[in-house]
């Protein structure tokens, strides 16, 4: 695909950088990783224990590596780290110049602390240490998850000069807790006299999940029989626009987090904004657009991280314009309009059940990962 066609390109002219939410060894190996960076306006990535699975299970890739680790006696969550830990480095080397070349504000790498810590401050704060050491790369980003217990542990990492990638936000309230928690984390470094002007994050913000939760609840009451046509307007007024309405409203308050005097005082230190980045951006419903979460989104100061599907789709016929502050009193109207009697939907009980399934969904694959991982272990082993 040429640059002129790629509308990818187009989007960096608003201030929004595209991130790739996928990694394995094959694109690193292939080429196709160093490709996408230096041709298509890939300018980040990031990975999840989902992924992980995904690129790992099954792939003969990894034997030689794996190989290696059972000489090594080493424990199977030992081999797995091995596993992704390569692959983070070289990745973070792959995008080493988007990092120098952009002072420090894209080039990340993206790599999760275990799933099943998430509710446990004390070993967030000591994976994320201990894998920024082992790592061993300026570019890379420890994702913590936005839950009560992720967020003491981003403060603390933050202030150790630690590159956080907050992520499984999903209310505007977590959002707004979570930059805060930034924000006393660079406030604690500074008033330690260290530096903070190297130290990057975004507060990874999801969509799709949000418009399939809410729209699987409006689905069942249709189903039930509305029998009158203006609640049944009402109702489908709401179906797939929640999530974009969410993240307008969270942008609105990264906007007020930034014209405060506590977040001036840092910048004039030379810290850098907490970016919103858009999360789970692949389109569920195949009756709405394939890059909705895209076009919708444009912004400053903002990060969108597509797969791979939603790259080709993004790359071939995005519309792009600034959109991520239009409509805004349209997004608050539509979030007041789901307490009406007629639609009836607690917007706080959604995004909590979202983030409990979401801590789930990267439990399980890590989970089954380190189990493949095992039964690959007994298969390689000598007898």
């Amino acid at each position: 695909m040429s640059s002129t066609t790629n509308h990818l390109l187009e989007i960096k002219n608003y201030g929004q950088s595209i991130w790739m939410d996928n990694l394995s060894r094959d694109i690193v190996q292939s080429g196709e990783l160093k490709d996408l960076v230096e041709n298509k306006g890939i300018c980040g990535i990031t990975s999840n224990p989902a992924i992980f699975e995904k690129a790992i299970a099954g792939n003969a890739i990894y034997d030689a590596d794996i190989e290696a680790g059972i000489r090594a006696k080493l424990p199977t969550h030992k081999i797995y780290e091995s596993l992704a830990f390569t692959d983070i480095k070289n990745a973070c080397d792959i995008l080493r110049p988007v990092y120098e070349s952009s002072q420090g504000l894209d080039g990340y790498v993206s790599i999760e602390v275990p799933p099943t810590i998430a509710h446990d401050t004390e070993a967030t704060i000591n994976e994320a240490r201990r894998y920024y050491q082992e790592l061993g790369r300026e570019n890379v980003m420890i994702k913590i998850p936005g839950t009560e217990a992720g967020l003491p542990a981003v403060e603390a990492v933050i202030a150790d000069g630690i590159n956080v990638n907050v992520t499984l936000l999903f209310s505007v309230e977590s959002y707004i807790n979570c930059a805060w928690a930034y924000i006393q984390g660079l406030e604690k470094r500074a008033s330690e006299g260290k530096d903070i002007s190297k130290i990057a994050s975004v507060a990874s913000f999801f969509l799709s999940r949000i418009d399939s939760n809410i729209d699987g609840k409006i689905d069942a009451k249709m189903k039930k029989g509305v029998d009158d046509l203006s609640v049944e307007a009402k109702l489908t007024a709401i179906k797939g626009k929640v999530a974009i309405a969410n993240a307008k409203i969270a942008y609105q308050e990264y906007k007020k987090i930034i014209e405060s005097d506590r977040w001036k005082a840092l910048a004039a230190k030379g810290a850098k904004v907490q970016r919103l980045l858009w999360a789970s951006t692949s389109t569920k419903d195949p009756l709405y657009s394939d890059v909705m979460y895209v076009d919708e989104l444009v912004g400053p100061e903002t990060v969108n991280t597509l797969p791979p599907a939603t790259i080709e789709a993004c790359a071939d016929h995005c519309d792009v314009n600034s959109r991520i502050e239009t409509n805004v009193d349209e997004a608050y109207h539509l979030i007041e309009s789901l307490k009406d009697s007629d639609v009836n939907i607690d917007i706080n009980k959604v995004m909590d059940e979202l983030l409990v399934e979401g801590i789930d969904k990267f439990v399980k694959p890590f989970e089954s990962l380190i189990a493949s991982l095992e039964n690959k272990v007994k298969q390689l082993s000598p007898v």
